[in-house]
């Protein structure tokens, strides 16, 4: 279950939530590729696991929960990936009881537990998601995705300084970790207080992972809905590498606040 099926790339707080609170499918187990192997052996019957497997990469979600439903009622990522995709369909209900069914078969399954704390969040019920995301780093402490989830549900709940940590503990693990997701996404916090400061960020989580065109489209979000300022922004450490892109220099100067490459400290236009 350490492979992931990914599709396509994050689109950020303009939308929605994402990274934070992501959906895990494990990877089908493949068949020898060996030819003399093929010639000797019966033809291949893929199992109801592995057709909906196939389904579900071809986003063809209600016919892979078919599937699934016909797989070993005691597989435990079996019911995962059911839970998966009826996520996927924004059906939350019917996701959370395939969860608690794969939990009940196998309790430590880490990949469940996770998928159980994006429920949560969908929910807007950022403590049980934070204890879930928790609980699974307890199974897989060096998954980069959960400890990226955790950030998320910190974030949300405010505690800012303990979620930016752990985005950077992710992003030691996986400097590209903010370029993996999942199409499940979830709601914007209630508060634009709240979405701006989970975008200032995600902008400097970015910014650490090289990222530095999306860590200036997070960073027009967060001063947008008014949580930071262009002087706290110039003033904070892990965002001084932005002062020389071009980018960073027009988003500012759409501020009131220019900089040159001979003198990076900002000058306002009288």
């Amino acid at each position: 279950m350490s492979n992931l099926y990914r599709v396509p790339r994050v689109l950020g707080w303009l939308t929605a939530i994402v990274l934070a609170a992501e959906c895990q499918l494990a990877a089908p187990q493949l068949t020898s590729s060996n030819p003399a192997q093929s010639v000797t052996s019966p033809q291949f019957k893929p199992t109801p696991e592995q057709i909906g497997d196939s389904l579900m990469a071809r986003q063809r979600y209600q016919a892979a929960i078919e599937a699934y439903k016909t797989a070993p009622q005691d597989s435990s990522e079996a019911w995962n990936k059911m839970g998966v995709a009826y996520q996927l369909m924004l059906n939350n209900d019917d996701a959370a009881r395939c969860y608690y069914r794969a939990l009940k078969l196998d309790p430590k399954n880490a990949i469940a537990i996770n998928n159980m704390g994006s429920i949560y969040m969908s929910k807007k019920d950022y403590g049980k998601a934070e204890k879930s995301y928790r609980k699974a780093l307890k199974f897989d402490p060096k998954s980069a995705l959960f400890l990226k989830n955790l950030g998320t549900a910190l974030l949300s709940e405010r505690k800012y300084k303990k979620g930016w940590e752990t985005y950077q503990a992710a992003l030691a693990i996986d400097p590209a970790i903010f370029d993996h997701s999942t199409s499940v996404r979830i709601e914007n916090p209630a508060s634009i207080q709240d979405r701006g400061a989970m975008n200032f960020y995600m902008a400097k989580s970015c910014v650490k992972a090289g990222m530095t065109a999306r860590a200036v489209d997070y960073l027009r979000l967060a001063l947008n809905e008014g949580f930071t300022t262009p002087k706290k922004i110039l003033a904070d450490a892990e965002l001084a590498s932005l002062k020389t892109v071009p980018a960073f220099q027009q988003l500012l100067a759409s501020q009131g606040v220019y900089l040159t490459p001979a003198a990076p400290s900002p000058s306002e236009r009288q």
